[in-house]
């Protein structure tokens, strides 16, 4: 689709080696899209050779101008300890404020339509009919009941990019005592209430492979979310119980071509027939 593009953040190097696979599985499912890199000064030069070789198209961005209060009230320390997370380990090289930075993709005005992906993500089949979706579209939250639909996850997510839309989002995210829980996907759920829900298999979050196995359906799913413990972790605290999930990326990291969805081995032991249907 002329005038689109996929998006990535990078803020340090544990994620600009996610980057790098998430660009390889892109390739890998056929797409054309440009592949933009957001990054800040923090990532080393020979990482984003390395990014730009594989195919992204570096884009430099500042974190936002924030003010001091706003800054103290998102360090680690502090968001870790008021909102904590419970479900799973965020490893250290998770900077909350960072993730504000994605909000930038809004000044990537040379583009008509942008699927945001995260970098602790990588495609499995081709995804470019984001491109066709509305914004603000986004997956719901979902990796412990199916009581979550309601969530989004910013993980992946599809916007139009619009100068006047990121001036509108500076001034409502920092204002006098504002706190952002989960900072920017509380921030874009509460931006774009009547957000619409793209179908979960655009960001299957990698803990419903072991909390809810019967709706883990390889052929169905576009993009795997390694969200809290990151694949390429060593040690990784969860490496049993999610080793299929965490070969995958490995296999796609290292240069490997993607395997058949259909012979790759299923959570639990629960019957063929029981998955959803293919689309």
């Amino acid at each position: 689709m002329p005038g689109a593009a996929y998006v990535t953040l990078v803020t340090n190097d544990d994620y600009a080696t996610g980057a790098a696979a998430l660009i390889r599985s892109l390739r890998l499912t056929g797409t054309e899209a440009d592949i933009v890199v957001m990054h800040t000064v923090a990532v080393a030069g020979d990482r984003l050779e390395q990014l730009e070789r594989l195919g992204g198209t570096l884009q430099q961005v500042d974190l936002l101008p924030t003010s001091d209060a706003f800054n103290r009230a998102h360090a680690r320390d502090v968001l870790h300890k008021v909102a904590p997370f419970d479900k799973g380990d965020k490893p250290p090289l998770h900077t909350p404020l960072d993730n504000f930075t994605k909000l930038r993709l809004w000044e990537l005005a040379r583009y008509d339509a942008v699927a945001f992906i995260d970098a602790d993500a990588i495609a499995l089949q081709n995804c470019d009919r984001l491109f066709r979706y509305p914004e603000f579209c986004a997956a719901p939250n979902v990796y412990e009941t199916m009581g979550d639909f309601h969530r989004m996850n910013s993980g992946i997510f599809t916007a139009r990019p619009d100068l006047a839309t990121f001036e509108t989002m500076l001034t409502r995210l920092d204002t006098p005592g504002a706190f952002w829980r989960r900072t920017d996907q509380t921030f874009l759920q509460r931006f774009f209430p009547d957000w619409h829900g793209l179908p979960v298999y655009y960001n299957m979050l990698q803990y419903v492979w072991f909390n809810l196995p019967r709706l883990w359906h390889w052929p169905s799913i576009r993009i795997v979310h390694y969200q809290y413990e990151k694949p390429w972790a060593d040690p990784h605290p969860k490496s049993e119980i999610l080793r299929p999930v965490i070969d995958l990326w490995h296999r796609i990291a290292e240069g490997g071509e993607m395997p058949d969805l259909s012979t790759l081995p299923r959570p639990g032991a629960e019957d063929e027939n029981d998955g959803p249907d293919e689309a």
